[in-house]
């Protein structure tokens, strides 16, 4: 087959494998205490994709941007660095275009995600989390493959004008709600790609007639940089210690995360994010990851501080993952016990929020 020709036939396998995929609903929190305040709360299920996770959507941005760019070829071999949930997408894409696919990840990675980049028919190769990067691009020069990158790369392989990316689906989903302009959209950020998407798409987009605007506000777990660096802009912070929240926050800062369209950061310590994982589960009825705990804790401070204010409006964050990734770790007494978590003074918070509207 002529090299024209493979570039046509890959780029038309992954359009018609997003054909085949609808969008991803759009989930209604109920709480009396969101009713009671006149309060709307949104969780964009990412979960739902093919690889069940918002990673999927990078995945497939990453791939046709590669194959557009000349990068990928018939038969080049792809490798990536990532904590699991982005190498899980790009191998289900290597494996629908007949290409091998080796994930660069940190030792401490979640067993069932190796097994799921395993499914898909990719390899794996275990570093310590501050290695992964220069492993992948070392390993990419020996095998003259494709270094995907998606740490430089996320921000600019989306399209953020539209294209059916995640900004454009939230806004068109909200628009038969109460509110349809979200006042705050909330996020964690790994790449930064999805925050420099959904930030620029808010600026881009006049949102109908609407004078409102939405805010941007990005959530980060402890041990990550993003939020050091929000705060002070020195691009050369770095962390000896990666995050435990598998997906976010970044020992160093990358090239993809854009602090210019943040309107907001706040961070969240792992404790609470874990919590709130276990609390959801209540009230969703099923299991998310812990970077959805990051999202949501960080959501229902802006709650609090709405009531605060009497601040009435809708405010949509995003399931980044699914949670049966993690039933041997975050959902796993022993583990979290072994691991120094002791969740029941956040779980507390919790409750006492649900009550009255107030974290403390």
């Amino acid at each position: 087959m002529k090299k024209t020709n493979w570039l046509r036939w890959a780029v038309e396998q992954i359009e018609r494998d997003f054909n085949r995929s609808s969008d991803t609903h759009l989930i209604k929190l109920e709480l009396p205490i969101l009713a009671r305040n006149d309060i709307d709360v949104y969780l964009k299920d990412e979960s739902t994709h093919p690889t069940q996770s918002l990673k999927h959507r990078l995945a497939r941005s990453l791939f046709l941007y590669g194959l557009c760019n000349g990068w990928i070829l018939k038969n080049t071999p792809i490798i990536e660095s990532s904590s699991g949930s982005t190498a899980v997408s790009e191998a289900y894409f290597a494996k629908l275009l007949g290409l091998d696919f080796i994930a660069v990840v940190p030792d401490t990675t979640a067993v069932s995600k190796l097994d799921e980049i395993r499914f898909w028919g990719g390899q794996i190769e275990l570093v310590p989390s501050q290695k992964i990067y220069s492993h992948a691009e070392a390993l990419a020069r020996q095998l003259n493959g494709h270094y995907m990158d998606q740490f430089t790369f996320a921000e600019r392989a989306t399209d953020w004008r539209g294209n059916n990316n995640i900004a454009e689906s939230i806004f068109k989903q909200m628009t038969l709600e109460k509110y349809p302009v979200p006042r705050y959209i909330v996020m964690s950020a790994g790449t930064g790609g999805t925050s420099a998407t959904i930030g620029r798409y808010i600026r881009y987009s006049s949102h109908g007639e609407s004078d409102e605007t939405t805010q941007l506000i990005v959530a980060d777990p402890e041990n990550s940089v993003f939020y050091d660096y929000y705060q002070s802009g020195d691009a050369s912070l770095t962390s000896e210690v990666g995050s435990r929240i598998e997906g976010i926050g970044r020992p160093r800062v990358e090239a993809s995360f854009m602090a210019s369209i943040i309107d907001e950061m706040k961070r969240v310590s792992d404790a609470d994010s874990l919590a709130t994982i276990h609390f959801l589960e209540r009230y969703l009825g099923k299991r998310v990851g812990a970077s959805t705990g990051t999202n949501m804790y960080a959501v229902f401070e802006i709650i609090e501080r709405m009531i605060v204010n009497g601040e009435s409006g809708s405010i949509v964050t995003l399931i980044c993952d699914a949670g049966n990734r993690y039933a041997n770790t975050y959902y796993d007494s022993a583990w979290l016990a072994s691991n120094g978590f002791d969740l029941a003074p956040s779980i507390s918070k919790l409750e006492h929020f649900i009550a009255t509207g107030r974290l403390c």
